[in-house]
């Protein structure tokens, strides 16, 4: 009888230490699940901020650049794709097609960017003004502020994939409901130059 209730005794304290095993396992997935996705939360401010001045930088060109209105269009249809994209994202940024998606649009905003500064640079007047001077200011500071976001993105995802294919969590997370997050890069090496801002 003795050996029933030990080995009973025994049995329960396994079971007591797999079930907080588990929970403790299933608690850290949450807290680096939620770290990431803070993390994407703070490049969508910034991208917000990106999507906001665009329209300024736009009206401020609008009048130097009459014979351009297909560059202007160009950067503000690619900046609507980009910000609808960004909110499908921000949405459940642990969903991998969103954040291809939003990879993609911020790809078309950058070069639709670009063409419209290059474009920009013909119009003496136009880097010369100093409304064009203050958004573009703003825009190169908030470039700025969209890498380090999405740096500190990138190593929160990577803390977080790291954690769920260490052994054992690669054991449970995927039944647990802990998929693979998806890194924030841009694949193109010609995409990943920043738009050139400055006049």
């Amino acid at each position: 009888m003795t050996i029933i209730l030990v080995t009973f005794g025994v049995l329960l304290v396994l079971v007591v230490l797999m079930a907080l095993w588990a929970v403790g396992l299933y608690n850290g997935l949450v807290t680096l699940r939620n770290r990431f996705k803070n993390a994407f939360a703070q490049i969508d401010v910034q991208l917000t901020r990106r999507y906001d001045l665009i329209p300024n930088l736009v009206e401020t060109a609008k009048g130097y650049l009459k014979h351009e209105s297909g560059t202007l269009e160009a950067v503000i249809k690619a900046r609507n794709i980009a910000a609808a994209a960004a909110q499908t994202a921000a949405a459940d940024p642990a969903d991998a097609n969103a954040l291809r998606g939003l990879v993609s649009a911020e790809t078309g905003l950058v070069g639709a960017l670009s063409r419209l500064m290059v474009v920009s640079e013909a119009y003496p007047e136009l880097k010369a003004s100093q409304n064009m001077m203050q958004v573009t200011e703003e825009l190169t500071s908030t470039e700025n502020k969209i890498s380090f976001a999405r740096q500190a993105y990138n190593d929160s995802v990577m803390v977080y994939n790291t954690r769920r294919e260490s052994f054992p969590a690669v054991i449970l997370a995927g039944a647990l409901g802990f998929l693979p997050a998806e890194l924030f890069k841009i694949e193109n090496p010609a995409e990943r130059v920043a738009p050139k801002v400055q006049f």
